[in-house]
């Protein structure tokens, strides 16, 4: 049988799992006890690992760094029946660590800075995309669906093989031809951009140049946008559509069933409705978790793994916005006191980081942090304060400033995008002028009504829920 081709940026997934019946002294934040460690492969690696669960020829072309976590990470496949191809990196491979407790995610620590090479394909890659029944791109923004090469063979096979592209915000705009490009409701909306008129899907079928968009909607199925502009919903089949704790993997299961389906002669429609009950079934039946090996020896006996992972707050933040710079890509910075952090800083940082391709926070050391709010703040050290944020996977680097305005460091950092959150006017900020003297940019995003530090430490120093108070 022709094999089932998967392209794209594979990582390494560890979930460490345990319960949470107590907060921290040091801070309103829960303690999980840990009490297992299990890995399995994330990105284009779970995608193949799900489709060799049920197809027999799976096939991944792939980037995979030559370190301990890739030579693991291969295994791990190879071990389901997975055919790696693997593409040359740089850097280290890309690991993202949630730790749960309960079924419920608490914190998910990223590290790894793994690019691909640009290089030609090689006869073994070049042969399999060419027998492939179908093609499925997992996109996870890490640049394998950007090499020249990849494009290349893409759009030149895209006329005769059926090929699925599940696209992501920080990745490469999916090749002209696609069957199907699968992207979720928040997603489509973000691909349209300004052009965002409230009718995603043909919009985006005009900008990929697609046979047919399906924007996928979780619990609520999916729509699928045909050439001809006609738009069908699909809906979850009875009984599979309870949500779950974990749908982590959820669309790689759906885009890689419809890659099965299209590849056996289905039409998209069809296609997409055998892929959204897959999807549900697997999310059902305990989604990633349910792939999950344990993680063996001594990681797993003394959970060592964490302990591990890189401590953002130390990398050096100027030393990575002029390796970025010098490589072309696009550094976010912001700032603040974040003491203590809340969801509203949480949703500024995510969307800073969507801006570009690195987000650097520059944080308020104790003494500025003291002048600004009084004598009894900051409730952090700036240490502390730098280690959370940095734990965060939207945080590339964390840096302190002395000063009330970070000036200084700006004036050395130099950041493409400067973000402010609240109801600041650009014009009006001290340091606009020196970023824009830089060539960059400054943006004000809103924050989120109702989160403030200050009202977060009331409410831990009254005492009581803090879920009652804040």
């Amino acid at each position: 049988m022709k094999p089932l081709v998967i392209v794209g940026d594979s990582l390494l997934d560890v979930d460490i799992e345990g319960s949470a019946t107590r907060l921290s002294p040091e801070a309103p934040v829960p303690v999980v006890d840990a009490e297992r460690l299990v890995q399995r492969p994330g990105g284009a690696g779970l995608a193949a690992l799900l489709a060799a669960r049920t197809e027999t020829g799976v096939t991944l072309i792939t980037g995979l760094a030559d370190d301990e976590a890739g030579r693991g990470l291969h295994s791990l496949l190879s071990t389901a029946g997975v055919r790696v191809l693997a593409l040359p990196m740089t850097g280290s491979t890309v690991i993202k660590t949630r730790i749960r407790a309960r079924g419920q995610s608490v914190l998910r620590l990223d590290r790894g800075d793994a690019t691909p090479v640009d290089l030609p394909l090689s006869e073994e890659a070049t042969t399999a995309l060419g027998d492939a029944r179908a093609i499925c791109v997992a996109d996870y923004g890490a640049g394998v669906t950007a090499l020249p090469r990849i494009r290349e063979a893409l759009t030149r096979l895209a006329p005769r093989v059926p090929l699925v592209w599940d696209p992501h915000p920080r990745g490469s705009a999916p090749v002209p031809g696609c069957a199907l490009v699968t992207p979720n409701d928040e997603e489509a909306q973000r691909f349209c951009g300004s052009a965002w008129s409230g009718d995603a899907g043909q919009t985006l079928l005009d900008t990929w140049h697609a046979r047919m968009v399906c924007i996928t909607r979780g619990s609520r199925g999916a729509r699928v946008y045909g050439a001809h502009r006609e738009v069908t919903n699909i809906g979850v089949p009875n009984g599979l559509g309870t949500a779950a704790a974990d749908a982590c993997g959820a669309g790689d299961r759906f885009a890689v069933a419809a890659a099965v389906a299209l590849g056996a002669g289905a039409d998209g429609v069809a296609a997409v409705r055998a892929a959204v009950a897959d999807a549900a079934r697997f999310v059902a039946t305990g989604g990633a978790g349910a792939v999950s090996s344990p993680v063996p020896g001594e990681a797993a006996q003394g959970l060592s793994a964490p302990t591990q992972l890189e401590d953002r707050s130390r990398v050096d933040a100027i030393a990575l916005a002029e390796r970025l710079r010098r490589d072309g890509r696009t550094v976010v910075a912001t700032g603040g006191c974040f003491d203590l952090l809340h969801t509203g800083h949480i949703r500024l940082l995510r969307q800073a980081r969507e801006l570009g391709d690195a987000l650097i926070v520059l944080v308020n050391s104790d003494d500025s942090v003291r002048a600004l709010k009084g004598p009894g703040r900051p409730v952090m050290h700036d240490a502390d304060r730098a280690r959370v944020l940095g734990a965060l996977a939207c945080v590339d680097a964390v840096a302190i400033f002395d000063s009330p305005t970070p000036e200084n460091l700006l004036d050395v950092l130099r950041p493409d995008v400067w973000v402010k959150g609240g109801d600041y006017v650009a014009s009006e900020l001290p340091e606009s002028e020196l970023v824009r003297r830089h060539g960059g940019e400054v943006v004000i995003l809103p924050t989120v009504a109702g989160y403030s530090s200050s009202r977060l430490i009331a409410a831990a120093s009254a005492g009581g829920s803090l879920s009652e108070r804040y």
